[in-house]
């Protein structure tokens, strides 16, 4: 079956303390919510990473060369980020875009991406950026998504720099030292959000002129377009992927979505026989399958670091009223019913942290590929279940629009589908072991 370290290790052996052992045998990575000593084969501390003896039921074999311990830079990056977003990004802030329907804060994005430089943080110095690794950048991303900041970071750092990345023209990487430079939002128009290979171009298709370019399609879900400065979008022309810049002002309809998701915008992207001009394409004789498919697995890299967060946020905010909500005399965070439940939730937070930031280290594409499948598994099943068991223990108050767990619910319930829902990941590794390693 080859050896898939990562993805297989949540594919083939993951415990589920919610099903497979008894809730006794697991404690919380919070002292108010210990229960037992936790077992020899799951050590793990709230800001730490999975570690320790695997346990002999357990057929994974840890890479002892790969470190996930963060340095000092990297938890100065995390605990900075943190900071920031819970001063501008708390609930109140959060609340206040969503009632106003605008499912964007420019005065956060501008902080985000002119001051503070996120964007900037996998950019190659070359290009005016910081020239960091994927390891840092996913600590943002988690940071965004346990606070639910209404921003564009995922679709410009996560689906439109790799993609530029990848193409590698002077076009392309001038557009990436926009986005270094700051306040530049980008995006990807992905023709079918819900594919496991978005970049695949089928959709929209492009046509050949003398002065340029003739584009046709519609693009019925595309993230966080009304703000962006460009969008990139993939297209069939003839047998090639090539990829078109498009601004605002290039005569593409785009119209705004009412979704269930009120915290990230989405639109709708119409291409009737658009006439673009021969500039407007960034590569030079279509993009690479390889490239592509590598920008494809940071896309949903940084998605599954957005899921971590909004467990976290939602749980966060999940233990901050148990351990005030007042029942038969106690806390209802003293019931061990609750503890239990928060356990469960705690250590598979810890496994899906490990699982990012193993992929975020991980060198070999292929590998990189399947263990991202697998954190995206993960990290969408425990987003929703976080945000889920969120508004039960809130009890009658935990729908209502004045408490923020149905915020988190609904943005968990938006990004399980994008870029391939669960079992679509799991067929990923799946084909990947039955074909002896073969298909990735």
């Amino acid at each position: 079956m080859g050896s898939v370290i990562g993805a297989s290790k949540w594919f083939l052996c993951h415990v589920r303390p919610d099903r497979d052992v008894p809730h006794h045998s697991f404690a919380g990575c919070r002292p108010e919510f210990c229960i037992h000593s936790i077992p020899s084969f799951v050590r793990t501390m709230r800001d730490g990473v999975l570690c320790g003896d695997m346990g002999s039921n357990c057929h994974v074999t840890m890479d002892a060369r790969m470190d996930l311990t963060l340095t000092e830079d990297q938890i100065f990056i995390r605990d900075e980020a943190r900071r920031f977003l819970a001063s501008k990004s708390d609930v109140d802030a959060v609340q206040r875009t969503v009632s106003q329907g605008k499912g964007f804060d420019a005065d956060l994005w501008a902080a985000i991406s002119a001051d503070l430089g996120w964007c900037a943080m996998t950019i190659p110095e070359a290009q005016g950026g910081v020239g960091l690794g994927w390891k840092e950048h996913v600590l943002l991303m988690e940071a965004i998504g346990e606070r639910l900041a209404p921003v564009p970071m995922w679709s410009t750092t996560c689906l439109a720099v790799p993609l530029l990345m990848a193409i590698d023209t002077p076009a392309a990487r001038d557009w990436l030292e926009r986005i270094a430079l700051g306040g530049t939002a980008a995006t990807v128009a992905i023709a079918d959000m819900c594919a496991i290979h978005p970049f695949g171009g089928t959709g929209v298709t492009a046509t050949a002129q003398c002065d340029g370019y003739i584009l046709q399609g519609v693009l019925p879900l595309v993230t966080d377009a009304q703000m962006a400065e460009v969008i990139l979008v993939p297209a069939q022309l003839q047998q090639k992927i090539a990829i078109f810049a498009l601004s605002a002002a290039s005569g593409a309809e785009c119209r705004a979505l009412d979704t269930l998701d009120r915290t990230r915008q989405y639109s709708r992207l119409e291409l009737a026989d658009l006439r673009v001009p021969a500039n407007a394409r960034l590569d030079l004789d279509g993009v690479n399958a390889d490239a592509l498919t590598d920008a494809e697995t940071i896309a949903n890299l940084g998605l599954a670091a957005e899921q971590a967060g909004i467990a976290r946020g939602v749980m966060d905010l999940t233990l901050e009223y148990i351990a005030e909500r007042v029942q038969f005399g106690r806390t209802i965070a003293s019931f061990q019913a609750i503890k239990h439940r928060c356990a469960a939730l705690e250590v598979d937070l810890a496994e899906l942290r490990a699982l990012i930031l193993g992929a975020a280290v991980q060198t070999d594409p292929r590998e990189l590929a399947l263990e991202v499948a697998g954190a995206r598994a993960l990290a969408s099943d425990l987003a929703f279940r976080a945000s889920e068991e969120a508004i039960q223990l809130h009890g009658g108050v935990g729908f209502t629009t004045e408490y923020a767990p149905h915020l988190y619910f609904k943005r968990a319930q938006a990004c399980w589908h994008m870029l391939g829902a669960p079992e679509r990941q799991l067929d990923r590794i799946a084909a990947h072991c039955l074909s002896g390693g073969e298909a990735a």
